[in-house]
């Protein structure tokens, strides 16, 4: 009986005389030729490699939602920040830091978060953290 390839037993058949005895001697087993080197197979390894690396670019992905999160924050922080200069200026001290926050607030607002109605709002905050900061720098740093 003579099995070929991994879906089982090949045509039943007669097969000549010639091609089913290849040695001198009768029940002998030969291997062929056995000075070629044997090359390793294909392992899964390489596979699941490449499941590992499509995992982990899916993680570097950002979906829309993530990006809304983060623009409402920052468009929350730059709320705040004005709020604590407004309540600053009333109390009559305002401290310098505070305006190199709005500035690094408003350095953060640039980035777009995929929905027009939001960038439109976060670009009116924008626009006011601007304001602001051009209303409060010194008359002297043009």
């Amino acid at each position: 009986m003579r099995i070929t390839g991994p879906n089982g037993p090949a045509k039943t058949g007669t097969a000549a005389p010639a091609s089913r005895r290849t040695g001198g001697g009768g029940g002998t087993f030969s291997l062929g030729d056995t000075t070629a080197p044997l090359q390793p197979a294909a392992t899964s390894a390489t596979q699941s490699l490449t499941g590992i690396e499509a995992l982990l670019a899916l993680q570097g992905v950002e979906d829309a939602t993530e990006r809304r999160k983060r623009a409402v924050g920052r468009g929350r922080s730059a709320l705040d920040v004005l709020d604590e200069i407004k309540i600053a200026l009333l109390a009559g001290d305002l401290d310098p830091r505070l305006l190199s926050r709005l500035q690094s607030v408003a350095a953060s607002l640039k980035e777009p978060s995929g929905d027009p109605g939001l960038d439109g709002v976060l670009a009116e905050i924008e626009l006011r953290v601007e304001v602001e900061l051009a209303k409060l720098k010194p008359a002297g740093n043009t």
